[in-house]
């Protein structure tokens, strides 16, 4: 299946870098387009019209307010599209790309690395095989969750902006232990391997997040003493206010 990128920035880039594959791509800065054409293989196409024509899937990932120009050069009628377009309901999608099958995704950027996490909306009566040959694709390089489009904000709030808020946290953790005397390059090592260890490990036990706790922490030791400090400096009031953040501060 010949992959097709409108807009070849982060993201589309992290796609084009998971799969490995020659892509097809443009962008409104074509000397990017270049670069991640050089970078993946494949070629970097001077129109988006052109890449519409010869790619067999297209996947949107230009800003959400070229919609309707973009789709002006695309629309066809035949080529499947896959948006990744943030804040761009279904509707507004199949609007623009009237009679096409039209996807809806968010992905994360660890899809980079084959480890991704994708939500996607199916359309309504898509054809089956051309449904699994999609799904086949992003399953390369993600985890992929079926969700309604009303589900998609919510699920950012975790997924899409997830990878910030760990890279957050371990940067926390490493100038917490800088300042109590660990050389900065032991500190990353030690929190790094920490975190993605603790990962697998919540993996192995179904992700009952609980009896890992359970499993660190005993009455009035350190962990405890480390957990109750996190709560009483508002961890769990900080994540919901950023949730919030994500889902509606778009909207004010």
């Amino acid at each position: 299946m010949q992959v097709g990128l409108i807009g070849s920035g982060n993201m589309a880039s992290a796609l084009a870098r998971g799969w490995g594959d020659p892509i097809l791509c443009t962008d409104v800065d074509f000397a990017r387009a270049e670069a991640l054409a050089a970078e993946v293989g494949g070629e970097a196409v001077a129109s988006n019209a052109e890449l519409a024509r010869r790619a067999d899937v297209v996947f949107l990932c230009h800003k959400p307010d070229q919609l309707d120009e973009v789709a002006g050069e695309v629309a066809d009628g035949t080529t499947p599209i896959v948006s990744i377009l943030g804040a761009t309901p279904l509707s507004a999608l199949q609007a623009a790309y009237p009679g096409q099958p039209v996807f809806r995704l968010m992905p994360n950027v660890a899809v980079e690395v084959g480890r991704g996490v994708i939500c996607m909306v199916e359309p309504k009566g898509v054809d089956p095989e051309l449904a699994a040959e999609v799904l086949v694709l992003l399953e390369r390089i993600a985890t992929v969750v079926k969700l309604r489009d009303g589900q998609i904000d919510a699920a950012t709030a975790a997924m899409g902006v997830g990878p910030a808020y760990v890279a957050l946290l371990v940067e926390a953790q490493v100038d917490a232990i800088v300042r109590l005397g660990i050389p900065a390059h032991v500190a990353d090592e030690l929190v790094t391997e920490t975190m993605a260890g603790t990962l697998d490990l919540l993996a192995e036990r179904d992700g009952d997040t609980l009896a890992v706790r359970r499993a660190v922490t005993s009455p009035g030791g350190s962990t405890a003493r480390g957990l109750a400090a996190l709560d009483a400096h508002g961890l769990r009031t900080a994540f919901q206010a950023a949730a919030d953040a994500v889902v509606f501060g778009g909207r004010r």
